[in-house]
C-alpha cells in the first residue's frame, strides 16, 4: 500500500511539472540581468519525491524571468558522487527550453560530494567576462553536505551571492555560514510539502540582487539620444521623472514626466559634440527607488549631404541618393547635372525631406557630373559631387535579311542596316560531301557590304548576320535556306 501511494504521488508530481512546462506568464520580468547557477542536491540522501518537488519549485521560481544574455542566464549543476553540469548558463534563452530541461532531469543518487560540485560551480560562475551579478542557489536536504566552508568563502570573496533552501532536517549551522547576508531573505528552511510558500520571497531576494538599475544610451546622433532602462514601475504604480542638461550649463535643464510603463525616451534638439547628463527617478508611493543617471556626448555635427551615391543606372536614366536625411534641418536640396565635359547643366529643386531622385532623359554611354547641394535652415550650405555613367544602349539587330537563289548550288544573302556600323559578321551551315553533320563557317564583311553569295550551303542550313558596332556585336538575324531540291530549276 505504501509503494502504491508513493507511485501515485510521483505521477501527480510529474503531471504538475508537465502542466507548467511551457506556459509563459502574462507579465515577463524584464527587470533583471545576472547569472544564476542552481546547485541541486541529487544524492541518495534526497528522497525521489523530494527531488521532484525541488524541480517543481525551481520551475515555478524562474518561470517569470526573461532569459539569455542581457537578461537572466540560468544553469543547473547536480550534486552526487561526481558533479554533473546538467546545462550551462548559455544554453537556454527561452522559457520553453528551460522548463523542458528541468522536466527531463534524472536524479543521480550516490554520495553527497558537495565540495567537488562547488569547484565546478566556481569555474562556471567566475570564469566569464560577463560583468553582471552572480548567484549560487543551493537546493538541498542539508544532510552531511561535507566541508563546504572554504569553497563557499572563496566564491563569496569573488562576488558570488549564495542563497540556500533546505528541508527541515538540514544542518542549519553549515547553511548559515554558507549564505551571504541577510540571512532573513537568503536562507530558507522549509518542509518539502510546503516549499511553495517561499517562492515569492526567494524570487524577490533574487531580484534584489540582479535588478538591472541602470540608464543607458542605445542610440546617439549629433542632435538626439535614445535612453533605455529596465522597467520598475507599471502604469498604475507610479511615473518617471527625467532631467537632462548640458554639462556646460548651470541651470536645472529640461524636465519631463514619463508614464510608469515607459522603458525608453528620445531626447531631441541637442547640440552636436556636447556632453550631457541625464537622470531618471522612478516615483511611487509603494517603495523608494534609486535615481539612475548616465553621461553621454553627442556626435560631431554632420551637414547633409555627407554621402552621394548612384544606382539603377540605365541608358537614359540614373538614380541619385544622398544622406543623412536630416528632415526639418534642411530647407531644400538643389541637384545640378550635365554631361562631361561641356554638356548643358540642368537643375532640380527638391524638398528637405527627400533623399533620392531619378534623373531621366540622359544620353546613353555618357559620363555625367551630378552635384547635390543643401541649404540648411541655419543658413549654412553644403555641396557634394559625384560622377555617374549611363549604360550603353542595347545593340539592335539588322532590320531585314533575305535569301534568294542565284544558281544551282548558290544563294544570295542580302540585308539592310543603318549607317555607322563597323562591319558585319556572317555565319552559315555548310554542306558536307560525305553526308556528315553540317559544319559552321563564318566570315567578317566590311561595312560597305550589304550582300554576299554562298555556295555549298547545307540543306535547310541557317544563315545569320550580326551587325558590328564600335562597342561590340549586335544581335544576329537568321534565316533558314530551303532544300536544294526546293529551288526552281
Amino acid at each position: 500500500m505504501k509503494g502504491f501511494l508513493l507511485g501515485v504521488y510521483l505521477l501527480w508530481a510529474m503531471l504538475q511539472l508537465c502542466s507548467m512546462q511551457i506556459a509563459s506568464p502574462a507579465t515577463v520580468l524584464n527587470c533583471c540581468e545576472g547569472d544564476i547557477l542552481i546547485l541541486l542536491d541529487s544524492s541518495g540522501s534526497v528522497a525521489n519525491h523530494e527531488f521532484l518537488r525541488l524541480l517543481l519549485f525551481a520551475t515555478e521560481l524562474f518561470r517569470p524571468f526573461s532569459l539569455g544574455r542581457g537578461h537572466v542566464r540560468v544553469g543547473l549543476l547536480q550534486v552526487g558522487t561526481n558533479p554533473h553540469l546538467e546545462f550551462g548558463l548559455d544554453v537556454h534563452s527561452h522559457q520553453e527550453g528551460l522548463q523542458k530541461a528541468l522536466q527531463s532531469i534524472s536524479q543521480l543518487q550516490g554520495d553527497t560530494n558537495t565540495e567537488a560540485a562547488l569547484r565546478v560551480a566556481q569555474r562556471v560562475l567566475t570564469e566569464t567576462d560577463e560583468k553582471v551579478p552572480k548567484i549560487l542557489l543551493w537546493l538541498t536536504d542539508g544532510v552531511q553536505p561535507g566541508d563546504v566552508d572554504e569553497p563557499m568563502s572563496g566564491m563569496k570573496a569573488r562576488g558570488v551571492s549564495v542563497l540556500a533552501v533546505s528541508t527541515v532536517h538540514g544542518n542549519y549551522q553549515v547553511l548559515q555560514r554558507a549564505v551571504t547576508p541577510p540571512l532573513r531573505s537568503h536562507l530558507y528552511s522549509v518542509d518539502i510539502e510546503s516549499i511553495d510558500i517561499i517562492t515569492e520571497d526567494l524570487r524577490d531576494a533574487i531580484i534584489e540582487i540582479i535588478r538591472a538599475e541602470r540608464l543607458r544610451v542605445v542610440h546617439l546622433t549629433s542632435h538626439s539620444a535614445v535612453l533605455q532602462w529596465r522597467p520598475v514601475l507599471s502604469t498604475d504604480s507610479g511615473f518617471y521623472e527625467l532631467w537632462y542638461n548640458s554639462v556646460r550649463k548651470t541651470d536645472n535643464g529640461i524636465r519631463r514626466i514619463l508614464p510608469g510603463d515607459s522603458t525608453v525616451v528620445q531626447l531631441t534638439d541637442l547640440q552636436p559634440d556636447t556632453t550631457y547628463t541625464a537622470a531618471l527617478r522612478p516615483e511611487s508611493n509603494q517603495r523608494e527607488f534609486n535615481t539612475l543617471s548616465v553621461t553621454f556626448t553627442t556626435l560631431p555635427d554632420v551637414l547633409s549631404p555627407a554621402v552621394v551615391s548612384v544606382s539603377d543606372s540605365g541608358p537614359r536614366q540614373i538614380r541619385v541618393s544622398w544622406g543623412p536625411l536630416q528632415g526639418a534641418r534642411v530647407q531644400r536640396y538643389t541637384l545640378e547635372y550635365g554631361a562631361i565635359p561641356s554638356g548643358d547643366v540642368r537643375t532640380l529643386i527638391l524638398p528637405g525631406q527627400q533623399n533620392s531622385t531619378v534623373l531621366t532623359g540622359l544620353q546613353p554611354d555618357t559620363q555625367y557630373l551630378v552635384t547635390v547641394s543643401a541649404l540648411h535652415v541655419n543658413g549654412k550650405e553644403r555641396a557634394m559631387s559625384v560622377r555617374a555613367c549611363t549604360q550603353e544602349a542595347s545593340l539592335p539587330a539588322l532590320t531585314d535579311l533575305q535569301l534568294t537563289q542565284s544558281g544551282r548550288q548558290e544563294i544570295r544573302v542580302a540585308w539592310q542596316a543603318q549607317e555607322g556600323l563597323q562591319g558585319y559578321w556572317l555565319s552559315w551551315e555548310a554542306g558536307s560531301s560525305y553526308g556528315l553533320n553540317p559544319s559552321v563557317s563564318s566570315a567578317y564583311l566590311p561595312p560597305t557590304s550589304l550582300s554576299t553569295r554562298l555556295t555549298h550551303l547545307a540543306p535547310h542550313g541557317r544563315v545569320c548576320v550580326s551587325p558590328v558596332y564600335s562597342s561590340g556585336r549586335g544581335d544576329r538575324l537568321c534565316c533558314t535556306a530551303r532544300s536544294h531540291t526546293d529551288w526552281p530549276s
